[in-house]
């Protein structure tokens, strides 16, 4: 693994950097319009986020992962996609633009007509950005893409901060998203100044469709499923419970999408270079499995943990409810990185048509925990969600034992200690931050201390040989 670890080396780091600086400053930015908008605004927000994210996974429509995979891509193959991406933009943006006015009514809130199609106007935005993002992962240039990411959230920010702190309300959310999406397609075409020179063919379409139409289909199942949560709490409940769930949710998924970025814009293209070196790509699979739970499980679930003290200090009371989803949500979300790297192996292989399978099975079981437990409320919704990515893991990692040497016990082996640890050191923590909860700050800290102190001591007597390698291949 020294040579494969020294090629990922560089683009690990950079694209680690990319993430942490960019989510960090996004979080700060979202606790901050969290406390000056509250729950309601989010709200209204979050009932539109499942149209906005469904338009988007049709204007990628796989076509970003076909081209990454195809290692004899040419010109002509990037003209199509782009086409391809315009094209599909612009009708999205009509269909949103028509269909405003009877999601608005859906929803019985009469606002949502003219925010959704001034939103819906990031789904043009993004068309453009596609081929030089492709173009800079293919080589792996992710110090370029962290540059971009970091100017565009902290422009998008910044504009949003103003006009909170202004009285703009809603607009605040939106402006924010229109600035990042503007700034990010700008950068990226400066930054890597492609422009269309030759036509798209026919032969590179039946390409990127062939193999980008069965991950379309399996995007637009996780987008819609993900998003459900959201449009049945703003039908059934109130605009502030869809709120608190949407803040919840998304700071759950801080720290886990953004280490699932990580690992999936590095060994995606990784991957794709090793697909004819099935030892090679067995031996890095699970060294990636087992340094993503390593790092990824502590931080998840050290925010899970200190959930309570963390909303009620930075936001105020008015986000009280949402703390305990947010617990639940990050033991949920703490396995999003393993499904990510199980469900890359079935891209890089070839096997799209069983990445659809796959996501269609999971999101079956999930909607059907998702009816049974909507009479019971919002909470067990939360815990139901939980309970599906528990159940997708085995799913996946079933599939992938099948096309690999890697049994589904090996992997178990390799994150379940991990995963165990993990769980032990934030139940003592908890129970040692107890007494102090009319203190939040010192809560947290000893809450974060204990937790810390016990799972370094599981690194240090079970781990060691991978904390020195992990540490190496940063260092280098």
């Amino acid at each position: 693994m020294t040579e494969l670890a020294t090629k990922t080396t560089a683009a690990l780091k950079w694209s680690a950097l990319e993430r942490f600086i960019t989510q960090g400053i996004q979080l700060a930015i979202t606790l901050l319009l969290a406390r000056l908008l509250g729950p309601t605004t989010f709200g209204l927000v979050g009932m539109l986020a499942i149209f906005i994210a469904i338009a988007n996974v049709f204007v990628d429509s796989g076509f970003t992962s076909a081209l990454i995979r195809k290692t004899d891509r040419n010109e002509n193959d990037y003209v199509t996609a782009f086409y391809y991406n315009i094209v599909v933009a612009v009708i999205c943006y009509i269909v949103l633009y028509i269909c405003a006015p009877y999601i608005a009514e859906f929803y019985q809130q009469r606002d949502l007509l003219v925010l959704l199609r001034v939103l819906g106007i990031t789904v043009l935005i993004n068309g453009f950005m596609l081929i030089p993002k492709v173009k800079l992962s293919i080589v792996m240039d992710f110090k370029t893409q962290a540059k971009i990411s970091v100017i565009s959230v902290s422009v998008g920010g910044a504009g949003a901060i103003v006009l909170a702190m202004n009285g703009y309300g809603v607009w605040a959310l939106i402006a924010q998203t229109l600035l990042n999406s503007s700034c990010n397609v700008l950068l990226f075409n400066i930054l890597v100044p492609w422009r269309p020179r030759v036509k798209g063919t026919k032969q590179s379409f039946c390409y990127l469709f062939g193999f980008g139409s069965k991950l379309l289909f399996s995007g637009l199942l996780d987008v819609g499923y993900n998003n459900l949560y959201q449009l049945i709490i703003a039908k059934k409940f109130t605009p502030d419970l869809v709120g608190q769930f949407t803040q919840a949710n998304q700071l759950a998924s801080v720290p886990s999408m953004t280490l699932t970025g990580i690992i999936q814009r590095v060994t995606f293209p990784l991957f794709s270079q090793l697909q004819h070196e099935p030892a090679k790509m067995a031996e890095g699979y699970r060294l990636a499995l087992k340094m993503a739970s390593i790092v990824i499980f502590p931080l998840i679930m050290g925010l899970g943990l200190i959930s309570e003290p963390l909303l009620t200090s930075l936001l105020g009371y008015q986000w009280q409810p949402a703390a305990l989803l947010l617990t639940v949500l990050c033991v949920g979300y703490m396995l999003y990185p393993i499904h990510s790297i199980n469900l890359n192996l079935l891209q890089v292989i070839g096997r799209s048509d069983l990445f659809l399978k796959v996501e269609v099975i999971k999101k079956v079981i999930g909607i059907a925990i998702l009816i049974i437990s909507i009479p019971y409320g919002v909470f067990a919704m939360t815990i139901g969600l939980c309970i599906t990515s528990y159940l997708a893991l085995y799913i996946n990692t079933y599939y992938t034992a099948k096309l690999t040497d890697i049994s589904q016990w090996q992997q178990c082996k390799d994150i379940a200690p991990i995963w165990i640890s993990v769980i032990l050191s934030t139940i003592l923590a908890y129970a040692a931050g107890i007494a102090w909860q009319s203190h939040p700050w010192l809560q947290v800290s000893i809450n974060l201390a204990v937790a810390l102190f016990f799972y370094s001591m599981y690194l240090l007597l079970a781990q060691k040989s991978l904390v020195i390698h992990i540490y190496k291949t940063f260092r280098r």
